[in-house]
This record gives C-alpha cells, sequence and structure tokens, in this order.
C-alpha cells in the first residue's frame, strides 16, 4: 500500500473526489506541514500554523499509479492560484503534493512540468515531503457523506462513481 497526501482547497471535497478513483483504499482529512503540533480547525484558519486542509490517501498500486492520481489532482484544482480555491482563502487553502516515498518526487515533478503546458500562469502547487499530518475533527472525516448538500469547490458531478 501506497501513500500520498493532497492539498486542493477545501478538504470535504478533495477526499470526496478521490474516494470515487479505484484504487484508493482509504483516504482521511487532516492538515498538513504545519509548525505546530494537534492543530485545530480554528487554529488552522486562523492563517498562523503553517498547516495546509489536505487528504491523505492509501492506494493499492497494483490498481491506480501515482501518475493517474496526480492526473486526477490537477483536474479538480487551478494549481496557479496562490493560497485558494474557488471561494476559498488562506494559506490553509493552498494546493500541494506532499510525498512519503522519495521515489514518488521524479513522478510528481514530471506530472507538474506536463501540466504546466496547460497554463500561461506559473504553477505554484507546493511540492515537498510530507513533514507531519494531524488528523482533522471527525465531523470533517467523510464530510459529503453525511452532508451531501455541503459546499464543494469541485463540481458534484466528479464526486460520483
Amino acid at each position: 500500500m501506497k501513500k500520498i497526501i493532497f492539498a486542493g482547497g477545501c478538504f470535504w471535497g478533495v477526499e470526496a473526489y478521490f474516494n470515487t478513483i479505484d484504487g484508493v483504499l482509504a483516504t482521511k482529512v487532516g492538515y498538513a506541514n504545519g509548525n505546530t503540533e494537534n492543530p485545530t480547525y480554528e487554529e488552522v484558519s486562523g492563517h498562523e500554523t503553517g498547516y495546509a486542509e489536505a487528504c491523505y490517501l492509501e492506494y493499492d498500486e497494483n490498481k491506480v499509479q501515482l501518475k493517474q492520481l496526480l492526473s486526477a489532482y490537477w483536474k479538480v484544482v487551478d494549481p496557479t492560484l496562490q493560497d485558494r480555491q474557488g471561494h476559498d482563502v488562506g494559506n490553509q487553502y493552498r494546493t500541494g503534493i506532499y510525498y512519503v516515498d522519495d521515489k514518488d518526487l521524479e513522478v510528481i515533478l514530471e506530472s507538474k512540468e506536463e501540466e504546466q503546458k496547460n497554463y500561461k500562469n506559473t504553477i505554484v502547487t507546493e511540492i515537498s515531503t510530507l513533514k507531519n499530518f494531524y488528523d482533522a475533527e471527525v465531523y470533517h472525516q467523510k464530510y459529503l457523506d453525511k452532508n451531501p448538500n455541503g459546499y464543494c469547490h469541485i463540481p458534484k458531478s466528479l464526486l460520483k462513481k
């Protein structure tokens, strides 16, 4: 089982979206690559912790490759926007790809380079090793499953299997 963490604006939609992809075995939302311990949603929303709202994925690389997950990721973010996606604004809504396995970096950078061809503006998506990840509060987990009319910047048509 492999792991990758994607930040792409509000984590509710990112999680719901990746749960539609065959080979994704488990997801959870939380806070990635910040500078405090055990942050709360309120602290992260205060823009001082350095965390990104993110979705932690575990996937079966025999069913889905990292390259495919990256392709799916680029479809639901505007990677040229700094610290925002949709109506969500703030550094916690930045785009980011956080890897656990150093061997994944080359695939990620190749994917970014290929994606850059689709944009005039520079891709600003943060790409780095995962420093830390803290689970978000229980009410955030699988939020759009529990609240199907909840806000999401990702088109609802992409959130169905």
